[in-house]
């Protein structure tokens, strides 16, 4: 039976195939992830795996970024002392979710002068580059079917400081945002942005 089985999907695949048609799935694509994306800020108990986890940070580390450097750094929070400072009086869902990510970026680049000497450079690209890693983030958060909410950090000194300090960060690390996740406990409803009016063609 399980043969027939097999034979059956494998002719289903080709006859759809043959049709043009791709085969149906079960998974979303990714335009479908990208407009259900939404902000989610309140989880249920259940918890985030390392897997989960691991995958998250995969797609964030896949995203563009000047010159290669990628200076995207990331620091996973579950201790909840570490989240309570980082909610600070936000407090709410970073201090409730199961876990937390934040976000940072190597402010300064290490290059070799004319000298041949190495020398310290601002890094100009850190904040794009950290932006863009945060939107794969929270889009692959999506595709797991959890949820996240982009809470800012840079450049607010009153959030960035608490920060740097519980998290120990290096110097010439800084912390850009604040991603707190898990299942979501209600249900959040992705916002319609659609503007055609915010369109220009050719020129302004």
């Amino acid at each position: 039976m399980k043969s027939i089985a097999k034979f059956a999907m494998l002719a289903a695949l080709v006859c759809a195939a043959a049709c043009g048609q791709a085969p149906a799935s079960s998974e979303p694509s990714a335009l479908d992830v990208i407009m259900n994306r939404k902000s989610v800020r309140s989880y249920t108990d259940q918890a985030v795996t390392e897997a989960q986890v691991e995958t998250i940070l995969k797609a964030a580390m896949a995203a563009p970024t000047g010159m290669n450097m990628q200076p995207w750094r990331f620091v996973v929070v579950r201790d909840q002392a570490v989240k309570d400072v980082l909610a600070g009086p936000r407090g709410g869902m970073i201090a409730q979710a199961p876990v937390v990510i934040v976000v940072c970026g190597e402010t300064t680049l290490t290059r070799n002068g004319q000298d041949g000497q190495s020398v310290t450079v601002p890094n100009g690209n850190w904040t794009a580059d950290c932006a863009a890693a945060t939107e794969n983030l929270l889009l692959a958060v999506e595709a797991l079917g959890l949820g996240a909410c982009w809470t800012a950090c840079y450049p607010y000194e009153d959030r960035m400081n608490p920060a740097r300090e519980v998290l120990g960060l290096p110097e010439n690390v800084s912390p850009y945002c604040v991603v707190p996740m898990g299942y979501p406990a209600g249900d959040d409803k992705p916002k319609d942005k659609w503007k055609p009016e915010n369109i220009h063609y050719d020129k302004w």
